[in-house]
């Protein structure tokens, strides 16, 4: 099967006499992974879209939960690049409860005129690396044609019918969807991870939905006895959930964030974004131990779990010397073993109160030596780790850091700072989206570029959703950003 992550097309497309990217000295950072150098080479590239972006509906872009990449419309000119990626918006503009905002995919053209790893930008164009225009959105809606929503699912289910399992309904009606990370793939057709499920689900091409996965009885939200996929996050007109958490399952608002397809397109990753309820997910001092799914993709329409395992998010300090967990916001599949993952903390960064992020960085997570827990105990509700504390009958996955996205001399170099003055240079909280790209280079076979996009949260003084104007509380507008690095990654099974 072939998809955006299928790499062997990429180097089908590289021109051999195609020159390598200058060689400049830079503060490499390596890290080894059983016996192979992963290597982050800087960023090498920044870019913009304006916060106060209209899609063709009119309504304010939102820029980036998730992101696929068009490996196929990948190409190089010279020192120049371009193509297409694919951007999800999160679920709308939700100061106040959530809203009938329909989820959507974004088609965005970019050009990457990337600078020389460890160099200096030119001087006035340090942001200007990364040239990113959106051209079209394409809704998604239900297997029946009917829009979808970005509402709260309060207490609704649909019944599951046909080849469907219960799906999380809004008070309106319509299938609700809080749309996480995507996949695309080379026919079109796409993987949306849902935090509200939290499931996986297939849509067509043209956006219509065609599957659903369910995932393990232990990750479904529950309360009182039942399934319920409320977010506490109420619409208008919808009542709060009672109790406002789940007992048990994924918690509010931490459902699949992470999601990617194997470079060889046989198996699929999700990532729960924290541990779940009975997992210590009811702190956030101990929701460390979340969980990684690894999915047969042989038939795209009913996705075999085959592997699972347990994954420790980062363990950092707060600006109060609290112990805090960074929550996982992306990954990217290098191999059904190994994926990059982006973790991080909240409540920082442009537009919000506090101006300083105290952790945002991308892991390569390595499962080689896990227990699979698949199918055991675990899976019907055997807590994997009770108040946070791992059962010690298992063997986590580690973590090897590769990527600092704070780093303060990586960001100066293109006129960036993580912390005050909290202007529009400053990072914004949410790092959410994440794609690989090939450096095309015969010289650098193993060199990508990871773009890493945020989530603006539709944070503008100029917005309109949903039929009616907005200003974002705060007075902030909130560019969606894309960050480029290069990095070297080896061994990806192509």
């Amino acid at each position: 099967m072939k998809n955006i992550r299928s790499y062997a097309r990429l180097f089908a497309a590289i021109i051999a006499a195609s020159a390598a990217i200058p060689a400049v000295a830079s503060a490499e950072n390596s890290a080894t992974v059983d016996g192979l150098a992963f290597v982050n080479k800087g960023l090498v590239g920044i870019g913009r879209i304006p916060a106060n972006q209209r899609d063709k509906f009119g309504e304010t872009f939102g820029s980036g939960s998730g992101m696929a990449i068009d490996s196929a419309a990948w190409s190089r000119d010279g020192a120049s690049y371009k193509g297409t990626l694919y951007l999800l918006p999160d679920r709308g503009y939700n100061a106040v409860g959530t809203v009938d905002y329909r989820p959507r995919l974004n088609t965005i053209s970019i050009g990457l005129t990337p600078t020389a790893p460890g160099a200096a930008p030119e001087a006035g164009k340090e942001q200007s690396g990364v040239d990113a225009k959106l051209v079209d959105s394409t809704p998604f809606v239900d297997d029946k044609g009917g829009d979808m929503t970005g509402l709260d699912p309060e207490s609704g289910v649909r019944p599951a019918a046909g080849n469907f399992p219960p799906l999380p309904q809004a008070v309106n009606g319509k299938i609700a969807l809080d749309n996480e990370a995507i996949i695309r793939l080379a026919d079109g057709t796409m993987f949306v991870s849902d935090e509200y499920g939290p499931y996986i689900y297939h849509f067509s091409a043209d956006g219509r939905l065609l599957s659903a996965t369910q995932p393990p009885k232990a990750l479904l939200p529950m309360r009182k006895g039942a399934l319920s996929f409320a977010s506490n996050n109420p619409g208008p007109r919808a009542s709060a959930p009672d109790p406002k958490d789940p007992e048990t399952g994924r918690q509010n608002n931490q459902g699949l964030e992470g999601m990617a397809m194997t470079p060889d397109g046989k198996f699929i990753i999700a990532v729960l974004q924290s541990a779940a309820r009975q997992d210590g997910g009811d702190s956030s001092s101990t929701r460390q131990n979340t969980r990684a799914m690894v999915y047969d993709a042989a038939d795209l329409n009913h996705l075999k779990l085959v592997h699972e395992y347990v994954v420790p998010l980062p363990v950092f300090k707060d600006a109060k010397d609290k112990t805090t967990i960074a929550a996982e916001s992306e990954i990217v599949a290098l191999s059904d073993k190994t994926f990059l993952m982006l973790a991080r903390d909240s409540g920082n960064g442009q537009g919000l109160k506090g101006d300083t992020s105290l952790y945002r960085k991308i892991d390569i997570a390595d499962l080689s030596k896990a227990t699979d827990i698949a199918g055991s105990d675990f899976d019907a509700g055997k807590p994997i780790a009770p108040k946070g504390v791992l059962d010690p009958s298992l063997t986590p996955a580690t973590r090897t850091p590769l990527i600092d996205l704070n780093d303060k001399a990586d960001l100066a170099r293109f006129g960036l700072h993580n912390g005050a003055p909290n202007d529009k240079n400053n990072l914004s909280e949410k790092w959410e989206a994440m794609g690989l790209a090939s450096v095309l280079d015969p010289n650098l076979p193993d060199d990508y570029f990871l773009f890493v996009a945020n989530d603006n949260d539709f944070l503008t003084q100029d917005g309109f959703q949903v039929g009616a104007a907005y200003k974002a509380d705060g007075g902030a507008d909130v560019d969606t950003m894309f960050q480029v690095f290069q990095v070297t990654l080896p061994g990806l099974k192509k």
